[in-house]
């Protein structure tokens, strides 16, 4: 995914696009096929893969937050968005996959801060939390945000890294 910090006034075109994955179980299946088809019409989407669930299959969470996050692991997408009761079985479950990092937010301020300053790849939402137009809302502004490696965050998201890969306790560096 490339890396670049959203400057305020900048035409979306300014922005690489992202390939997205996404997915549901059956709580939150309405709001992904919705969310779904407002994302492909979106201009800072390349593309939207559907992990799951449909009306014919039973998949449960933890399946379908995997599905969605080994894609983001594996690099076939840039990030994942999954929708359950509450958002937050889904981000605990994609968080598991290795090099995952997955949040839950249902405002403005947590989506942008899952990105700016916590580097994660996945969201997710609770269709049993918020409307269906706020959930409209919170992924076009989800989409217009990047990382940037350069901004003191990027020290944090590496402590984050380490201990996932060490399982050690993290110390920052002292001052």
């Amino acid at each position: 995914m490339t890396a670049l910090r959203r400057i305020p006034g900048t035409w979306p075109g300014a922005l690489p696009t992202l390939r997205l994955a996404i997915g549901a179980d059956r709580a939150g299946q309405e709001y992904k096929d919705a969310l779904g088809e407002h994302l492909r019409k979106q201009p800072l989407v390349a593309s939207v893969l559907d992990v799951g669930v449909d009306l014919r299959s039973e998949g449960a969470y933890p399946q379908i937050a995997e599905a969605a996050a080994r894609r983001v692991a594996e690099a076939t997408v840039d990030r994942a968005l999954l929708i359950c009761h509450t958002g937050l079985g889904m981000a605990v479950a994609a968080n598991k996959v290795s090099g995952v990092r997955a949040v839950t937010a249902h405002d403005s301020l947590s989506v942008r801060a899952s990105v700016l300053s916590n580097n994660a790849q996945v969201l997710a939402f609770g269709a049993g939390i918020i409307g269906l137009a706020l959930a409209k809302q919170l992924v076009e502004e989800w989409l217009a945000h990047r990382f940037d490696p350069t901004a003191s965050a990027a020290r944090k998201v590496q402590m984050i890294h380490d201990l996932e890969r060490t399982g050690r306790e993290t110390h920052p560096p002292a001052p």
